[in-house]
């Protein structure tokens, strides 16, 4: 049994509620495709929306969705997913894709994560579309914002980072298919961005969330892994600078960080 009464959830609960309303993530009659890879991100994620849909007044239906790269051509144990879906009574959907072999085996790419994680996001987004989803959930937290918007900064000299919410389905004026043309039919949203890492961590722990990590041969070794310890080594001198920089992140002019009401 998943214990929901820890100040360290509903603090997370507060997050969503704050990060939804901000950035208009949630509508009526939404299907929302939660991405879950077993971490205690997306877990946290996939028990948060289910709660709050007791809460908010708008009714919306989930499912939970895993890809597997199946690293090492070995499937990953997704049984503990499979069992708290199961306790919520969320549908589950396991998409076992070869994406693993293809990556490391085949490609031998020698920096692996962004072909990784843009296969497995095709594989996620075919697998919401059959669903019928209009709206990927994805659990980036405001750790993983800074870090991406460091790494940008650092390697690439550029002020950019993914976006609380995308909506896809509002036509492109600047498509070359003409302004009625919708790119795509779905949206992503990511409502853990005003929650750190550590806040998140605690409240899995609290709520005796299974979350586990998937055995993949390059974590640890990544440029993210860089991003993260730099900062954690700068927050260390300059205590709260993470929390600064997403706040100058908010108040900038990142594209799609203002608030769209």
């Amino acid at each position: 049994m998943l214990n929901e009464k820890s100040t360290s959830y509903q603090k997370i609960l507060g997050h969503i509620r704050r990060a939804s309303s901000d950035y208009c993530m949630l509508s009526p009659n939404d299907h929302i495709g939660v991405g879950v890879s077993g971490g205690k991100d997306s877990l946290m994620l996939l028990l948060s929306l289910w709660r709050l849909q007791k809460f908010l007044g708008i009714p919306y239906t989930l499912s939970a969705i895993t890809v597997d790269p199946q690293f090492g051509g070995i499937p990953s144990n997704t049984h503990p997913i499979e069992q708290l879906c199961k306790e919520l009574s969320i549908p589950y959907y396991v998409e076992r894709t070869i994406i693993g072999e293809l990556v490391f085996q085949v490609r031998k790419e020698e920096n692996p994560c962004s072909l990784c994680a843009h296969m497995r996001r095709g594989a996620l987004t075919s697998v919401a579309e059959r669903l019928h989803c209009n709206k990927i959930a994805l659990g980036h937290n405001l750790d993983d914002a800074v870090e991406t918007f460091i790494m940008n900064l650092l390697w690439e000299g550029r002020l950019s980072c993914f976006c609380p919410f995308t909506d896809y389905s509002i036509p492109d004026e600047g498509s070359l298919h003409g302004p009625e043309k919708n790119l795509r039919h779905l949206s992503v949203i990511r409502p853990l961005i005003y929650a750190q890492e550590k806040e998140i961590r605690r409240a899995a722990a609290d709520c005796g969330l299974p979350f586990f990590k998937m055995a993949c041969p390059n974590d640890g070794k990544s440029g993210r892994q860089e991003a993260r310890e730099w900062l954690m080594n700068q927050e260390k001198l300059y205590p709260g600078l993470k929390r600064r920089i997403f706040g100058a992140m908010v108040r900038g002019k990142i594209s799609g960080w203002r608030n769209p009401k």
